[in-house]
């Protein structure tokens, strides 16, 4: 039972998280193109950087999806579920805008060379990825590979956790273009 309810409130986040992310595409073009006073990224900019963010981090989620799958074979989920204690609450400091320092690598950087409707597109086509590796790792398989995430030292995640990495990272930027929009009303 804890199984069950871990992996769906991971989806259930994951989906929370994207539906308000994809409500950022129907504001107003002048706040999406408004830029900070810190000279931060504008809310194009932050969309763009999510899209280019979950692209990498789902690479690593296929993958490790991959092996996890392969690692049936070799380990027992039995074993894995009893020294596991579901608790996802080390990742959730990734959804705070600010929490940490992190510089992010060049490639996550946003370029401006795709319109919001591309970026937009790409992004449903990755939260589905998301829900899709979610459903074929079901009964556990998730556990059953591990990959090393450096980002605020988070150490070894196993697939679950970096599907819910992905979507804390979107809650992060959620929050940073609410800052945008708070800025942009007072200005």
């Amino acid at each position: 039972m804890k199984l069950k309810i871990y992996i769906q409130s991971i989806q259930v986040h994951l989906l929370q998280t994207h539906a308000a992310l994809f409500n950022w595409f129907l504001v107003e073009d002048s706040l999406k193109h408004y830029r900070p006073i810190d000279g931060g990224w504008t809310i194009l900019e932050i969309l763009e950087h999510i899209a280019l963010t979950s692209h990498f981090l789902l690479k690593l989620i296929d993958k490790g999806t991959d092996k996890a799958i392969r690692n049936v074979k070799k380990m027992s989920i039995e074993d894995m579920m009893n020294d596991f204690d579901f608790d996802l609450e080390k990742i959730n400091q990734i959804g705070q805008h600010k929490s940490f320092d992190w510089i992010r690598p060049a490639h996550m950087e946003p370029t401006g060379n795709k319109n919001d409707i591309e970026v937009k597109n790409e992004l449903i086509t990755q939260v589905n990825r998301c829900l899709n590796q979610l459903d074929r790792l079901k009964n556990g398989v998730g556990l059953l590979y591990k990959t090393t995430m450096t980002v605020d030292d988070l150490g070894k995640l196993n697939v679950y956790e970096y599907i819910y990495f992905l979507s804390k990272h979107v809650e992060r930027h959620i929050q940073q273009m609410e800052e945008n929009k708070i800025e942009f009303e007072i200005n």
